[in-house]
Formats: structure tokens, C-alpha cells, sequence
């Protein structure tokens, strides 16, 4: 029988790096001989995208939190059965940028649903956990100057106040400290070479 494949998933603040470092770390697993699929969140599949455009444009009260939460959750679903799963099942790693964490930080956390509600709502929809995630952490307003260099429409999450984007900065370090046999944080002001370089030292320990 095909092994079963790897999930990897990366977590942080915006302008953590997460979209670059997926990138890179896929190219060096694929180097390494594996079969690599990467993908994001919200999104990764057909109807998760179609929800996508829901979340993450427009303005910042869009949807209530208990409405937003359902609405990341169902994109999930969708992602898991229709991606996700069927690449594991395969024998290949997936590499996700974001899933279930941003999930609790994000309406959990910033939002104040409460981190007990999203996690039983989670527990009724998806219930993957990845192998190994890699928390990028970076001062939010550091991360926040980033995301304003670029251009996209994309922007509804960046819209919230600082003292929203450091509760998630927090909520995020405490997921890690909480489960150290799954998380590792790693210092995203760095180069992003450097950062790769470390990410690929973890990967390495882990999956040798």
C-alpha cells in the first residue's frame, strides 16, 4: 500500500512570508524526490475559491463573526474532502498556507468568538490535523508595512486595527507554545533565505 503523505501547514500574521516560504519549501522537497501539492486558505478548490472572495474582500464588517467562521468552515470542508485528502491518501505531502489555526486565532481571537466555540465548531466539520506547523512570527506592524507594498484586492483582514493583528500575533505563539510536538515558530524578519534555510533545517528533523 502508498504510504500515507505528509501535511504541512504555515501559520502567522499578514506579511508574515507564508506564501513565499510554501514556495520554497515545496521547491526543495521536490528536489528531494517527493510529490508536492500546495495549496491555501481560504480556497485550495473549486467551491472553497468561490468562498474565498466572500472572506478576504470588502470591508472589515462584512459578516458578523459567528457568519464568517461558518462561511471559512464550509470552504474547509470542501478543501479536505475535494484536495487535501485525496493528495494525502496518495502518498503525496501537501503543503497548505494556513488551515485550522488561523481559524481559531483569527475568529476565535480577533474576532471574540471564543476559542472553545470555533474549536468545537471545527470538530464538527474537519478534523486533520497537520503533521507539522511552521508559525511564521513577525511584529504586526512590521508585517502590516509589508502587505501595503503590494497590490491586491485581497486586503479585508489587513483593514483591522493594530491591537487586533498583535491579539493574533499572541494567540498564535500561545497555539505553539501549547503544542510543541506539532509547532515550531520561526523568526520571519529574517532573510528569506535564511528563513527557508531554517524552515528546511525542521522539515529535515522531523521527516529524515
Amino acid at each position: 500500500m502508498t504510504a500515507r503523505g505528509r501535511f504541512i501547514t504555515f501559520e502567522g500574521g499578514e506579511g508574515a512570508g507564508k506564501s513565499t516560504q510554501v514556495r520554497m519549501l515545496a521547491s526543495r522537497l521536490k528536489t528531494a524526490g517527493r510529490w508536492i501539492i500546495t495549496t491555501r486558505e481560504p480556497g485550495g478548490s473549486p467551491g472553497a475559491e468561490a468562498i474565498r472572495k466572500l472572506l478576504v474582500e470588502g470591508a472589515t464588517d462584512r459578516w458578523e463573526p459567528l457568519a464568517e467562521t461558518l462561511l471559512f468552515l464550509a470552504a474547509r470542508s470542501d478543501h479536505v474532502a475535494s484536495a487535501i485528502e485525496p493528495a494525502l491518501a496518495a502518498g503525496d505531502w501537501v503543503i497548505c498556507d494556513r488551515f485550522s489555526d488561523s481559524t481559531l486565532v483569527y475568529q476565535g481571537i480577533g474576532r471574540g468568538l471564543g476559542v472553545e466555540r470555533v474549536r468545537a465548531l471545527q470538530q464538527l466539520t474537519v478534523t486533520l490535523t497537520p503533521d507539522l506547523t511552521i508559525v511564521l512570527d513577525i511584529d504586526p506592524r512590521e508585517g502590516l508595512a509589508r502587505t501595503h507594498r503590494r497590490s491586491t484586492s485581497e486586503d479585508r483582514f489587513e483593514k483591522f486595527d493594530t491591537g487586533f493583528h498583535l491579539r493574533l500575533r499572541e494567540a498564535f505563539l500561545g497555539i505553539a507554545s501549547a503544542e510543541p510536538h506539532r509547532c515550531v515558530v520561526v523568526d520571519s524578519t529574517q532573510p528569506p533565505d535564511i528563513v527557508a534555510d531554517e524552515i528546511w533545517q525542521i522539515v529535515e528533523s522531523r521527516f529524515r
